[in-house]
């Protein structure tokens, strides 16, 4: 279980490990730098600290991240070994079928147990803000995309006496600093997100922000993890909750369930595509025999007549 202490290198806690995947717990106090290989608070150091054949410049080169996480944001992320590993779970990431689901704890009490967040983010281009993300329509911003995230309420409570309420966030795309961006759009921002609350939220000694789940449906066998959840009053007693909205568990096994509904019939209408097609071209190959047939049989009698006539 993650805790409330800085990170170490032999704090790194592995979740899932095959030849292929390592998928790890990745602290809040350690950064994703793959130019930074030995530098002692990231990603690869740890790694590298538990993993030693992972130091060989030979394996180096094939050990990939299959997605990112903030700075601040822990939980689970996901390492491909080999390049081919790597190419497997990036086809999923680009074609949407991966699952992910972050915990998070926000300021205020979301009204909506359930909500859509759907705002278009871009680059801000702000003067002092060139690291920061915005929404679509304010100042400074830049190039922006479409992107939703589904919010769902877990429970309502105090953090240090102010009023906070925890979610449930499922991010449909993935956009840069998305979950922030949306957060904060609502009204509600990441307790301790120091850049989005512009330098005000500074007395928490971490982002709220923890990457709960990760399914990539890779063939044969998917990669299901949890990294747990570290919102907890037996981890940080600052967290009084007060009024459970509805169970973690129930939550995000409904969503996984719906997630495989949804690829069911995304599947079967492919099939259904394929099936269409398929009889599309038998009929035109059809057609064209018997196309063929027609004219052949007009030229026989074509001949037919000709050699009567000699």
């Amino acid at each position: 279980m993650m805790t409330s202490e800085s990170a170490s290198l032999e704090s790194l806690r592995v979740l899932f490990q095959s030849d292929d995947y390592i998928v790890v717990d990745k602290h809040w106090d350690i950064r994703i730098d793959s130019k930074m290989w030995y530098e002692k608070h990231t990603v690869q150091a740890q790694l590298r600290h538990r993993f030693p054949q992972l130091a060989d410049p030979s394996t180096y080169y094939g050990f990939r991240f299959c997605h990112q996480l903030d700075f601040s944001t822990s939980g689970a992320l996901c390492v491909a070994l080999n390049k081919a590993a790597a190419g497997r779970a990036y086809r999923c990431f680009k074609d949407r079928t991966v699952t992910k689901a972050y915990l998070a704890m926000v300021r205020g009490l979301v009204e909506k147990d359930t909500q859509t967040l759907d705002f278009s983010i871009g680059k801000n281009s702000s003067e002092g803000k060139t690291h920061m993300m915005c929404i679509e329509g304010t100042e400074g911003c830049e190039n922006p995309k479409p992107c939703q995230t589904e919010m769902m309420v877990l429970e309502y409570g105090l953090y240090d006496g102010d009023p906070v309420t925890k979610v449930l966030l499922q991010p449909l795309t993935g956009r840069t600093h998305q979950l922030r961006v949306h957060c904060s759009a609502i009204g509600h921002p990441i307790v301790g997100d120091f850049t989005y609350s512009l330098g005000a939220d500074d007395s928490t000694y971490r982002m709220m922000l923890h990457a709960h789940l990760l399914h990539i449906p890779l063939e044969p066998e998917p990669l299901l993890v949890s990294a747990g959840d570290p919102f907890l009053p037996a981890v940080d007693p600052k967290w009084l909750p007060q009024r459970s909205i509805r169970p973690l568990a129930a939550t995000v096994k409904a969503l996984l369930e719906h997630r495989g509904e949804e690829d069911r019939k995304i599947k079967e209408e492919k099939r259904e595509r394929t099936r269409r097609e398929e009889e599309k071209k038998k009929g035109r190959r059809e057609q064209r025999t018997e196309q063929e047939s027609e004219e052949q049989r007009k030229q026989c009698q074509q001949w037919l007549s000709e050699w009567a006539g000699d």
